[in-house]
């Protein structure tokens, strides 16, 4: 009787073992969903692609190298900021809205953030210099 009642007690945990569900999310989901985040931080003029673009990653999760585990990921955003912006203040602004918008959305605990400032856009702000001193 005592063989009996092991053996079921063995094979409730392979079935249990056998319907254990588990949700995997890929990188690139939660990189998309990173870059939405980064995108709507003011001071940010875009993403820096590196070597991402070589290999043809665009769209959303350009620029944003994702590892997650399985329950927590650490993100790494390569950013290029407007010229004048204030860079502590919008890399700051950049990991707390990353953080909220994985955690909310995957479920995922976001260990680390990590900004990585690529260029500052100086471009449009030389063109309207010069407009200046050719009005003058």
């Amino acid at each position: 009787m005592e063989e009996e009642k092991n053996l079921v007690t063995e094979n409730k945990e392979e079935t249990i073992n056998e319907n254990d569900e588990s949700i995997k999310i890929a990188n690139d989901v939660v990189a998309s969903i990173a870059g939405v985040a980064v995108s709507e931080v003011p001071g940010v003029y875009g993403m820096a692609g590196g070597i991402t673009e070589i290999f043809g990653k665009k769209g959303l999760a350009k620029g944003i190298k994702v590892e997650v585990g399985e329950k927590d990921t650490k993100i790494d955003v390569n950013i290029i900021v407007e010229y004048g912006a204030r860079i502590p203040d919008v890399a700051f602004e950049i990991q707390n809205r990353v953080k909220k918008a994985v955690e909310t959305m995957t479920g995922l605990n976001v260990s680390s953030v990590n900004i990585h400032v690529q260029g500052i856009n100086i471009a449009e702000k030389r063109g309207e210099a010069d407009n200046l001193e050719n009005k003058e």
